[in-house]
């Protein structure tokens, strides 16, 4: 059995351990003599209750071991160690780089591992934990959302929390080893719900079965609820029925008796989440939304009970029960939760469009047979046949045949891209034309479509800064709903109109169940799902509700010049002759193409495409030799070619002539100029440039047209980064940045007090892209810079960044619109329930309509948010 060397932390067998010492209960094993005498001096210091983590009952400091990626091998982690140490809590810090391990003393009733871990992930290193999402059952209340991140959070093991209401789970980082899911789900179950599988892990036919079923459900509880209210309803109004009207009070009474055992049901099983839900959070000596429901109606069903048993207590006219107010409040907000769930379901739309674009089989080829199976089923490794017409069911590599596949889902480019042997195909995407076999590398969880499916996700259960602070105020809004409802029952009860104790009794009632801080609580994650969603479609995809929201807010766009405004490869661009050349421009470039495509330079290449382009064939080569910091010299077709700079023609004295003056207008240009002597004349110029993507001048004016500065950073020479900012109008050029030095200017532009994004692709804009307030990468680029972006664009278009902020400007305003709405249902319906109005009009608000207004705000807030389903951008990039 291995265990660990208290000591220096080595993994070591028990039985082939140098010594061991037993201390307090426990045994110790060490793997030298130096960690024994260590041990030995201070034994207390080792004693724990795991290997990783424990308690020594002799001092307040426990000891943890966090596994952190991305340690310095070489210079010590001193912004790390200074960090943690900074913090209240924190006695020793001890970085183990190798291990990739940081061990931390520290005293929990200071700072708890959530606080650490925010520590470790400030100073720009992250934990290596594991992650998991675990649904809750009827999560409806926002006040509870809170409640269940704090106690998920105050779980040993456990490194962040988040609770999202809109989809109903919570996203959980922890440490496998220092806490587990029962202990999760022990924490969920504390505060009334019960933790259930994670329906955004299932396929989508299951998600909209258990959605069904869920609705259905409430639906039940609604009818049953409605019918009991009918009946209800006729006995409270029973002066208005015609046979009821004559009966005496006795005989009322009966009736009443009745209809207090039929109101039961309705609050123990229709009702039954905001009863259960209330206890828990009485057990908790806390409270929330169904506090106030239970409270509600559990008051106004004890007093109507309490009326008809005791009727003399109460004066004259005041015994009359309100069964109706039980019955029909929590029908309609049932009613309220069904329609909500409903809606919710539309708002989730884009996931499931993303989850539907997968195959269902995958046509194998196994011990030279082919056979259909299930997508699930397919291994890295197998071969698959992928006929015209068929989706392509996983990742791999093309090994036989050819073909064009449709991969508008994955780039939003509407041309199908051909495909030959060896080229990668990705999963979910369309054959057109040709047969072809390839060998899978990535299945299941791995494969590119579940990997936007998963960012999504992750991005749908984040929470943006906003809501947190709605959730803030959700958790005090419940209290002081109470207080208020203690309030206006003791003015209406001292200074009311008669029957006093029924006014006081009514009004208390209503204010507790038109207070809604669900409507708070769903403001912004629904919001937030429908926008990431609409950003997925449009092939942005946004990691965090914390970018959606920065997003809007951009000021400055920093545009990393190669493979973001240009395409990243050279291209021939110019064919320009001499006056006195003897060939004609396409003998030119044959010729010249003929010697570069046997050198090595990076330019030689789109020489020699440029004239596979115009279909020239090429010549063989001889005596070819490279001249270093000049160029190249040949022999094609007897002729002696020399290919080069300005300083191998003034070395080899070839007049150029105008040539000259043509090759500065191509420099100005950000071309790079070749010369060619043909047998010592100089015969004309061959131009290449990384050239500019068609739609990076459009996009960048669309930015501008947007009040938001665009400024391009590039390591190219200051005259050809002026010569590409002209052609896309851009007026702000960073040139001759190295790529260490990128980063440094964001800093300094987010020092003039501007928000700022950047925007690139390759491995050295990674630190710029971590820098920016938002770092957006394109898909096309490197998996370094695209893990280090918060919005990544799958097409390689600039266009992509005028959608995602066009994404965010339109769920944050829809966002407000939410919040607006929610305060503004809450400020003026509070008051209004209080009896604000009764004074100059003598209206009181009925407990009835004031669940109405309740259930029907939480609708209005979803109903506003799947507007955005609506949302068109000003590019379609898709």
């Amino acid at each position: 059995m291995k265990v660990h060397d208290p000591v220096c932390g080595m993994d070591i067998e028990t039985q082939s351990a140098f010594a061991k010492r037993e201390h307090m209960g426990q045994t110790f094993y060490f793997c030298s003599q130096s960690c024994v005498d260590q041990f030995d001096k201070d034994p207390h210091r080792y004693v724990m209750t795991s290997a990783t983590t424990g308690f020594n009952p002799e001092r307040t400091l426990s000891r943890i071991e966090l596994p952190v990626a991305d340690l310095p091998m070489v210079r010590p982690a001193a912004k790390l160690e200074a960090g943690l140490l900074s913090l209240n809590g924190v006695d020793r810090v001890t970085v183990n780089a190798g291990a990739g391990l940081v061990q931390l003393d520290y005293d929990p009733q200071k700072i708890n591992l959530v606080g650490l871990a925010g520590a470790i992930r400030s100073a720009g290193y992250t934990v290596d934990g594991a992650q998991t999402r675990i649904g809750i059952e009827n999560l409806r209340c926002a006040s509870c959302v809170k409640f269940i991140e704090d106690e998920l959070k105050s779980t040993q093991g456990v490194l962040n929390a988040h609770v999202n209401i809109a989809t109903q789970e919570a996203t959980v980082d922890y440490l496998p080893q220092n806490t587990t899911l029962s202990q999760l789900n022990t924490a969920i179950e504390t505060w009334g719900y019960k933790p259930r599988p994670a329906t955004s892990d299932a396929p989508v036919d299951k998600q909209e079965e258990a959605h069904a079923r869920e609705y259905r459900k409430l639906m039940n509880k609604f009818w049953f609820a409605a019918a009991i209210s009918v009946f209800v309803m006729i006995t409270a109004y029973y002066q208005v029925v015609p046979i009821l009207r004559d009966w005496n009070m006795d005989s009322l009474r009966l009736l009443w008796g009745a209809t207090a055992l039929l109101t039961l049901p309705v609050m123990f099983w229709s009702g039954s989440d905001f009863f259960t839900g209330a206890w828990a959070a009485f057990k908790h000596r806390s409270a929330n939304m169904n506090t106030l429901i239970a409270l509600g109606t559990g008051a106004a069903w004890l007093y109507s009970t309490f009326a008809i048993l005791f009727p003399s207590v109460f004066p004259e006219g005041t015994s009359e029960p309100f069964y109706d107010v039980v019955a029909v409040v929590i029908a309609l907000v049932v009613l309220g939760q069904a329609l909500e769930l409903r809606a919710k379901g539309q708002s989730s739309s884009a996931i499931k469009k993303l989850l539907g674009l997968q195959a269902k089989t995958a046509r194998v080829i196994r011990d030279g047979k082919e056979m259909d199976i299930p997508v699930e089923e397919v291994l890295v490794g197998d071969v698959i046949q992928v006929r015209p017409g068929e989706k392509i069911p996983v990742d791999g590599v093309i090994v036989e045949g050819s073909s064009a596949v449709d991969e508008s889902m994955l780039t939003g480019e509407s041309m199908p891209a051909s495909k030959k042997m060896g080229d990668e195909v990705i999963g979910a995407t369309i054959n057109k034309t040709g047969a072809f076999k390839f060998r899978t590398t990535k299945v299941g969880k791995d494969t590119a479509l579940a990997q936007i499916v998963k960012m999504v996700q992750d991005a749908q259960n984040s929470k943006a800064p906003i809501a947190r602070l709605a959730d803030t105020v959700s958790g005090y809004f419940v209290p002081i709903v109470m207080i208020l409802a203690v309030w206006t029952f003791v003015i209406w009860f001292v200074i009311g109109p008669q029957p006093q104790f029924v006014y006081a009794l009514v009004t208390s009632v209503t204010v507790l169940i038109i207070a809604c801080p669900c409507a708070l609580g769903l403001a912004t994650p629904m919001s937030l799902m429908v926008g990431i969603g609409k950003g997925a479609e449009h092939g942005i995809l946004i990691r965090s509700g914390e970018a959606l929201q920065t997003a809007r807010a951009i000021q400055i766009v920093v545009l990393d010049k190669t493979g973001t405004i240009t395409k990243g490869k050279p291209e021939l661009t110019d064919v320009v002759l001499s006056d006195q050349s003897i060939v004609k421009e396409d003998e030119l470039l044959k010729l010249a193409s003929s010697v570069e495509k046997v050198s090595e330079h990076p330019l030689a290449q789109a020489i020699v495409e440029g004239a596979q382009a115009r279909t020239l064939e090429l010549a063989d080569v001889k005596d070819f030799e490279a001249i270093p910091g000049y160029g190249v010299s040949a022999k094609v077709e007897d002729k002696r070619i020399l290919i080069g700079n300005l300083k191998l023609m003034n070395r080899e004295n070839i007049a150029l002539g105008s040539l000259e003056e043509k090759s500065k207008l191509l420099a100005d240009d950000g071309k790079t100029p070749m010369f060619i002597a043909l047998d010592g004349n100089a015969a004309g110029i061959i131009a290449v440039a990384d050239t500019v993507k068609e739609d990076s001048a459009e996009a960048i004016k669309a930015l501008q047209s947007m009040g938001i500065e665009v400024v391009m950073i590039t390591g190219d020479n200051r005259r050809t980064a002026e010569a590409i900012a002209r052609k896309v109008g851009v007026t702000r050029v960073l040139a001759e940045v190295l790529p260490e030095d990128k980063a440094n200017n964001i800093q300094k532009l987010q020092a003039e007090g501007k928000k700022v994004a950047m925007v690139g692709d390759g491995i050295n804009d990674a630190p710029a892209l971590a820098q920016a307030d938002v770092g957006l990468a394109i898909g096309t680029g490197t998996d370094v810079a695209i893990e280090a972006s918060d919005i990544t664009l799958i097409k390689g278009s600039l266009k992509g960044v005028v959608t995602a902020i066009e994404v965010s400007r339109a769920t944050m305003k829809n966002i407000y619109q939410n919040l607006v709405g929610a305060f503004f249902y809450n400020i003026l319906g509070l008051p209004i329930a209080m009896g604000l109005l009764f004074p100059f009009f003598g209206l009181l608000l009925s407990p009835m309509i004031a669940g109405a207004a309740m259930a029907f705000s939480s609708v209005t807030v979803v109903g506003n948010a799947n507007r955005l389903r609506g949302f068109k951008p000003k590019f379609s990039v898709r």
